[in-house]
């Protein structure tokens, strides 16, 4: 199946909108997993294992497994949702932009190295330092466009050929780059007219909202704004309020917990 095709049997089967992102932190990890050489992939495992029936796709984050020297279980961790939950799309968020010859490598590590089902990348090296990873045909492009950051607006606010930058790679993905089907765009939370702006631009195209649960974004508003006619077309991202909902041995359960809760919230304005 393609990156898209999971994606919506996923919407479909666990009747959600919801990304969970994978941001592991040792530091705030139970005590009974401090100190273990695999106490991360052991910790994103449980969190997966206790919420794969109510998420429509994973998102690990790649600093927070490299920064550890982790990659060994990244790949480990990648490969259990894989084998485990087939059906649950995982994307890599790793961010990535440089020139094509190296775009190239970083396509073959998310791809090749890592099995990821989609990644995240940004479009501001132009279409060339892109293209590698849409040689992929049933992997999914994950582009920049307007993100929660505070700062973002520094850049994706300025006006060229009379539009708002991040309005001009909406539509340049939409109607230049998405041959394969496979690409969405990355909007955030925090900006609820950006990302019915998006929506308007993009038609259906999917869109990974960050920006909800500890960054403070509006549930209601953020599916009110990007929710497609069908009430799909999201995957809001929450990591640290579901990760980290509980400290102690049951913080897997916890992490259930929130995740439930979060995935009804959302579903209660579809």
């Amino acid at each position: 199946m393609t990156f898209i095709e999971s994606l919506n049997a996923a919407w479909t089967r666990n009747d959600s909108l919801l990304c969970v992102g994978l941001d592991p932190d040792p530091t705030k990890f139970p005590v009974h997993l401090q100190g273990r050489d695999d106490a991360i992939f052991e910790f994103c495992k449980s969190i997966v294992d206790a919420t794969a029936d109510l998420v429509c796709c994973f998102k690990p984050q790649i600093a927070y497994f490299a920064s550890r020297r982790a990659e060994d279980q990244l790949e480990a961790l990648i490969a259990h949702i894989r084998v485990t939950y087939p059906g649950i799309p995982v994307i890599l968020d790793a961010k990535r932009g440089d020139i094509g010859s190296t775009a190239e490598q970083y396509a073959i590590e998310a791809f090749e190295r890592y099995g990821a089902d989609a990644v995240t990348a940004n479009p501001y090296m132009g279409r060339d330092s892109v293209e590698p990873y849409l040689a992929y045909r049933n992997k999914g492009v994950i582009l920049l466009c307007r993100t929660s950051t505070p700062g973002g607006s520094d850049l994706q606010f300025l006006h060229v050929g009379g539009m708002k930058l991040y309005e001009r790679v909406a539509r340049l993905v939409a109607s230049e780059w998405n041959a394969s089907g496979q690409c969405a765009l990355v909007v955030g939370a925090t900006f609820p007219a950006e990302i019915a702006r998006v929506r308007e631009l993009t038609s259906d195209m999917p869109l990974l909202v960050p920006g909800i649960g500890a960054q403070g974004g509006d549930i209601e508003a953020t599916v009110n704004a990007g929710r497609t006619a069908n009430g799909t077309g999201l995957m809001i991202n929450s990591s640290r309020a579901i990760l980290y909902a509980g400290r102690n041995e049951d913080y897997a359960a916890a992490a259930r917990q929130a995740a439930l809760a979060t995935r009804d919230a959302i579903n209660r304005f579809r």
